[in-house]
């Protein structure tokens, strides 16, 4: 099917001022010093220009992998006639987000190994993941642009030590890495011969790196036909260009909307999607939040929220529904109507089928960095991520020293429950209070993060998600949802560097069962735990309002036990 995406747009109040935008934008050549690569468009600096300028390689990725299309492919096929039954990808943040979306959309075709996303440090989910494998006939796919995470070295030392057990220390046919050149994950790969290695542009960053080896290698590992999936890019990129007219530029038009409404104060850009794309929301989210969150400014995606009635929204929404036309999209289709109707601005975008995700990822790249310039931001970059990795690297070097984590005060406030953070100083220690106590601090115009440092199974992110619509219920504010250390790659940057108006729930357990880290002195579970507490130091550091919600053994019953709370 051909591409047929299309972007409609009813924005009620809001239209003429992104009409201004649009003529703005035309006036100052914005499509034009686009396309050419122009720095200026995003800060003044010439320093920070130079930095801007080795990270637009994006623009014209596409044509570049155009011709390493067929080796993709052919490589995909060696390892299924190699025997290979299972790939599992280690990696973070951009290196991760479109695979998982890829396997969550297309799921694997026929003949083609199977793919596990292993974005994590928790002990559970590693320990899910190394019995659902056959070592012998696996391969580990090590993704990183620096090279350097912590989360992929760490998973690295794990696995490549349990390899070397059924292979004789023979484990470079078993492993292979996308890095950029230069990178110590490369200088790693040729060191140990992995099977293969891919090298990435490195003037693309990692949230921008869908259509790069980091998106199309996975892509070619479950059976999509790589050659049709750029091609729709390509078509995307058509409708995208500098000469068009710049109504019907779709990126532009899309960017120009996203910015307007942000600045206007409907910077909650909520996620709807068709049954079969719903997993989009996950890239989108870092590329949104990652981009836009800092100096203070930023759009606050909100993916994943359960679709309420319309009267239940504030004035800080807009809405963008992504709709894939091969769907059963009837009830989608009238609740975004009632949103419209009443005069909530939503944006509809129209896809062929799942195939046309690969024009969405550019489009959403070019309308985000669109959206950067209007916010006057450098989309570039992420400069309060590092400051979470600096604490937990803190946190780590006390724990080798001493052989403990340093902790935060807590009160338990019920069984197999204690809350560290923000508290109210005076009355009953319940849970009930706690929460009331926390939440009813808000910022009318502001959002709540839980941030999970759980295992990420049905059960438990149905529990999650439960919480979410109670707060949203009861205190008609926007809500996201993120699994730690995941989220300290994505939105972990909007909530430090982006708009003060964040109120941060971190849940965090007591493991049941840990497993060590080879060469190093800390385990997943210490290093998780490291990683929690770090964030918490972080956004603590800023002024933010953040609780830490510490459960025992039994999550499922804790969990329970806060929908009860709020209830």
């Amino acid at each position: 099917m051909p591409n047929t995406e299309s972007i409609q747009a009813k924005l009620g109040d809001d239209a003429p001022a992104v009409q201004e935008t649009l003529r703005s934008l035309a006036n100052q050549r914005l499509p034009e010093r686009l396309w050419n690569k122009d720095p200026s468009l995003w800060k003044d600096d010439p320093a920070v220009q130079e930095k801007i300028k080795d990270r637009l390689g994006w623009l014209n990725i596409v044509s570049e992998m155009v011709p390493k299309a067929e080796e993709i492919t052919a490589f995909a096929q060696s390892l299924s006639a190699a025997g290979i039954n299972t790939v599992v990808l280690l990696g973070m943040g951009g290196s991760s987000l479109c695979p998982e979306v890829l396997r969550q959309t297309f799921g694997i075709a026929e003949g083609y190994p199977n793919l596990i996303v292993l974005d994590t440090t928790d002990p559970a989910t590693i320990r899910s993941a190394e019995r659902a494998i056959d070592l012998k006939h696996s391969v580990f796919l090590l993704a990183s642009k620096s090279g350097s995470t912590i989360e992929m070295q760490s998973l690295y030392r794990y696995f490549a030590a349990k390899v070397a057990v059924v292979t004789d220390g023979k484990i470079g046919p078993h492993f292979m890495a996308i890095t950029d050149p230069g990178s110590p994950l490369e200088a790693l790969a040729k060191e140990q011969t992995f099977r293969k290695i891919f090298l990435a542009p490195s003037d693309v960053g990692g949230r921008y790196a869908a259509l790069t080896y980091f998106g199309l290698v996975p892509a070619a590992l479950i059976g999509i036909d790589v050659p049709a999936f750029l091609k729709r890019a390509e078509a995307a990129i058509q409708k995208s260009l500098a000469p068009l007219p710049i109504n019907n530029n779709e990126a532009i038009r899309l960017g120009a909307i996203l910015g307007t409404l942000g600045k206007a104060g409907r910077d909650k850009v909520t996620l709807i999607t068709s049954s079969s794309i719903s997993s989009f929301g996950i890239w989108a989210e870092q590329l949104v939040a990652e981009s836009t969150g800092k100096e203070g400014k930023g759009l606050v995606p909100i993916d994943g929220e359960t679709i309420a009635p319309p009267e239940a929204y504030g004035k800080d929404r807009l809405f963008v529904y992504l709709r894939d036309s091969s769907d059963t999209n009837e009830a989608l289709d009238e609740k975004v109507d009632r949103l419209e109707n009443v005069g909530h601005p939503v944006v509809r975008i129209s896809l062929g089928d799942r195939l046309d995700l690969a024009g969405q990822f550019f489009i959403w790249e070019m309308a985000t960095a669109v959206a950067g310039a209007i916010l006057e931001v450098n989309p570039f970059d992420e400069p309060n991520v590092t400051e979470s990795k600096e604490m937990t690297a803190q946190v780590l070097c006390q724990f080798e020293q001493s052989g403990r984590l340093s902790l935060p005060d807590a009160v338990e406030v019920s069984d197999g429950i204690a809350i560290s953070g923000n508290l109210k100083k005076d009355g009953p220690a319940t849970l009930e209070n706690a929460l009331r106590h926390f939440l009813s601090k808000m910022e009318p115009q502001g959002y709540v993060a839980l941030m999970a440092y759980l295992p990420l199974n049905a059960e438990y992110d149905s529990l999650l998600q439960r919480l979410r619509q109670k707060i949203h219920e009861r205190y008609h504010i926007a809500t996201t949802l993120g699994y730690g250390p995941r989220f300290l790659h994505s939105t972990g940057q909007l909530h430090k560097g982006g708009p003060a108006i964040g109120s941060f729930i971190q849940f965090t357990v007591d493991e049941a069962e840990d497993i060590a880290i080879p060469e190093v002195g800390y385990s997943f579970g210490v290093l998780k735990r490291a990683q929690a507490l770090g964030d918490f130091l972080a956004l603590g550091s800023h002024g933010l309002p953040v609780l830490d919600i510490r459960f025992g053994e039994e999550i499922e019953i804790g969990l329970q036990t806060l929908l009860s709370a709020l209830e």
